[in-house]
């Protein structure tokens, strides 16, 4: 589950805060507990207990089942990720870049696989081929299971700009056939050929909906991923603010009209997960792939 500092996390912020439901996460992680039992175990009466309950099931963190007359309580996440706003303090100007997920210009994929829009998936899922489909530049979300997708960005630095920080931001996560929240996967991230670093996604979210996935695609496929952020600068690489590989900016050649963009499953990775990308329309971030150019 990833959380923001917007009103809406704020069930999940407000469920965390209470000693007694911090101790009922702790219980249910190790087992499935039914609501008397729970309630011997916290010296409180079942209908305390059911309304602490309540409130951790309101905020998507736990889950109950029936098992005969007994109500049963079991932990359904086991990472909270929040996520803060970031500000660039710079007097850099910005050139800014957005691409929408199926404007790839390159690909080589295998299943699982596929295209999806706002409507409807587009062309047949599981099948490379309709990944030259000419409606793939409709689509929002695309996965796979290995292989790579490639971009172009436009380059509009001049010959009098000097580049002094590229970011590369993208809603991204695992791929499993429907979905599973516990299957890494080694997405390596590469500009213009140059290997930028390897980021372990921790799975195939479908444990909520979606902040901006629409509604025709069921519940129990891919909904998010996670927002991150790939930074050059003139010192090195980092992924989401910390220091990743030693490659700067003059290793990625960014002289040429335009800048290529790759999200690959290494044939040798050790996890291979597969790879989502999510844009705009899908996802917990309403953005395609986003490239910034900082100069000077």
């Amino acid at each position: 589950m990833e959380l923001d500092i917007s009103n809406d996390s704020l069930p999940v912020y407000k469920a965390l805060a209470s000693d007694v439901r911090l101790k009922i996460i702790e219980l249910l992680s190790n087992e499935s507990i039914n609501v008397k039992e729970l309630a011997i175990r916290l010296g409180l009466s079942t209908t305390i207990t059911l309304r602490h309950l309540q409130i951790l099931a309101d905020a998507g963190i736990i889950t109950f089942k029936k098992e005969g007359h007994s109500k049963i309580s079991k932990v359904k996440i086991d990472l909270i990720s929040i996520r803060f706003p970031q500000k660039i303090y710079s007097p850099f100007e910005l050139h800014e870049s957005a691409i929408p997920v199926g404007q790839y210009t390159d690909y080589s994929v295998q299943p699982t696989c596929g295209l999806a829009g706002r409507k409807d998936f587009i062309g047949k899922v599981d099948s490379p081929s309709f990944f030259m489909d000419p409606d793939r530049f409709k689509a929002q979300m695309l996965w796979f299971s290995k292989g790579f997708v490639e971009y172009q960005a436009p380059n509009f630095l001049t010959n009098e700009d000097n580049l002094e920080m590229l970011d590369l931001s993208a809603e991204l996560g695992s791929e499993f056939p429907f979905s599973n929240n516990v299957w890494p996967s080694d997405i390596t991230c590469y500009i213009n050929g140059k290997e930028l670093c390897t980021w372990t996604s921790p799975g195939d979210f479908s444990d909520i909906r979606g902040k901006y996935t629409p509604s025709w695609v069921p519940d129990n496929v891919n909904q998010y991923g996670i927002l991150k952020t790939f930074r050059v600068t003139k010192d090195g690489t980092y992924l989401d603010g910390q220091p990743v590989s030693d490659i700067t900016l003059d290793d990625i050649n960014i002289t040429t009209p335009s800048i290529k963009i790759r999200f690959a499953i290494k044939d040798k990775a050790k996890n291979q997960g597969g790879c989502t990308i999510y844009g705009h329309g899908f996802g917990n971030y309403d953005q395609d792939i986003k490239l910034s150019l900082y100069y000077s």
